[in-house]
C-alpha cells in the first residue's frame, strides 16, 4: 500500500530526521522541504520552502532530548503549517516527552504532560500520532484525535524469528508495566512473570519480590522506556540468581540518559532491544545492542490515517 493521493506531505524536525526519511521511503514520498534553523540569540526560525495549502500534513518531530528544544520546533513547525494554510496538521509523535509527568505523586507537583498536549493543540496540530505513550490516560489530555500505537507487535516479531517463544518468560519490571508485558507475552505465546518492588526516591528502584518461575527459561524483560536502566539491571541480576538461562532487554524508547549506558555495559544481558523513536549517538550504541525501525508501523497508520481507514486493524490479532 503506498501513497496515491499528493495532496499528503511529510515534514521533519531536526529530532529524529532519519527515521521521518524511513518513514518517507515506506510511503513512497519525499520529505518535505522545509528547514528549522536557530537566529543568532537562538531562537528558533521555521521556514517551509513549498506550498502546503490545503494539504494533510504529518511533521515527524519525537520530544527527546534535547526535550525542550525538540518541543519547541514541534510547536513552531505547527504554528507555519497553520499559518500556510494546511488542510490538516498530524503531530506525529515517536517519543512523547514529560509523559512521566502525568499525575500528581505529591502536592504541588505539575502535571506537565498535560500542559505540553495543550500547547500542541493550541499551536494548531488537529490530530497526534504517537507511539507508546508512557501512560494511556495521556489521549484523554487531549481535546483532538490520537492514534497511540504500541511498540510490542514491532518487538514481538523480532522475537518470534528469533525462536524464543517455547522456551521464554516475559518479565515486567514492576507492577505498572503488566499490560505491556502482558500483551507481549500473548503473542509470543510464553507465560509472565512480575517483579514486585518499591522505589524509595526518584531513579532508584529497590527489588522485593518476583511472581513467576524463571528457572532455566529465556527472561525477556519489557518495558516502554530505558532512562537511567537501573530498574532493568537490578531485574537482571535478580533474574540471572534465580536460575534465569539468559535474559533479555527491550524497550519501545532508549533514552539512556545518565549513567544508563555503563550500566547496561556491566548488566548480564545477552541482548538489549529497542527501537528508533529516540536516535542513538554512536558512542550510546553496544555490542549487544539491536536496534528495530518502528517506520513501517509509523507509515502504515500515516497511509490509514490520510485514507481516513482504521488504524485499531492493523494491531487486531
Amino acid at each position: 500500500m503506498k501513497a496515491s493521493r499528493w495532496r499528503m506531505k511529510l515534514f521533519t524536525g531536526n529530532a529524529n530526521p532519519a527515521l521521518a526519511e524511513e518513514i518517507a521511503t515506506y510511503l513512497g514520498i519525499p520529505v518535505g522541504d522545509a528547514q528549522v534553523s536557530r537566529f543568532s540569540d537562538g531562537e528558533i526560525n521555521c521556514g517551509i520552502h513549498e506550498s502546503v495549502r490545503g494539504v494533510d500534513v504529518f511533521v515527524v518531530q519525537p520530544t527527546c532530548f534535547p526535550v525542550n528544544e525538540n518541543l519547541m520546533e514541534l510547536l513552531v513547525m505547527i504554528d507555519a503549517f497553520r499559518r500556510a494554510s494546511a488542510s490538516r496538521i498530524n503531530a506525529v509523535i515517536p517519543y512523547y516527552g514529560y509523559a512521566r509527568q502525568d499525575r500528581k505523586s505529591r502536592a504541588r507537583d505539575p502535571i506537565t504532560a498535560k500542559l505540553v498536549s495543550n500547547l500542541i493543540v493550541e499551536a494548531g496540530a488537529q490530530r497526534v500520532v504517537a507511539v507508546d505513550l508512557h501512560a494511556n490516560q495521556i489521549q484523554g489530555f487531549f481535546d483532538i484525535p490520537v492514534d497511540h500505537l504500541p511498540g510490542v507487535p514491532t518487538i514481538s516479531e523480532y522475537f518470534r524469528t528469533k525462536g524464543l517463544a517455547e522456551n521464554a518468560v516475559v518479565l515486567s519490571p514492576d507492577v505498572g508495566g503488566v499490560t505491556r508485558a502482558r500483551d507481549l507475552a500473548a503473542k509470543l505465546g510464553a507465560p509472565l512473570a512480575i517483579v514486585d518492588k518499591r522505589r524509595p526516591a526518584p531513579n532508584v528502584s529497590e527489588v522485593m519480590n518476583v511472581i513467576g518461575d524463571v528457572q532455566g527459561k529465556s527472561v525477556i524483560v519489557i518495558d516502554d522506556i530505558i532512562d537511567t536502566a537501573g530498574t532493568l539491571c537490578t531485574a537482571a541480576d535478580v533474574m540471572m540468581d534465580k536460575g534465569a538461562r539468559e535474559v533479555y532487554a527491550c524497550c519501545t524508547h532508549g533514552v539512556f540518559s545518565g549513567p544508563a549506558i555503563e550500566r547496561l555495559s556491566q548488566a548480564p544481558f545477552k541482548e538489549i532491544i529497542i527501537t528508533n523513536t529516540i536516535p542513538l549517538s554512536k558512542e550510546k550504541r553496544l555490542a549487544n545492542m539491536t536496534i528495530l525501525s518502528v517506520a513501517p508501523l509509523v507509515g502504515e497508520a500515516i497511509l490509514r490515517i490520510h485514507e481516513d481507514l482504521s488504524v485499531s486493524k492493523l494491531f487486531e490479532a
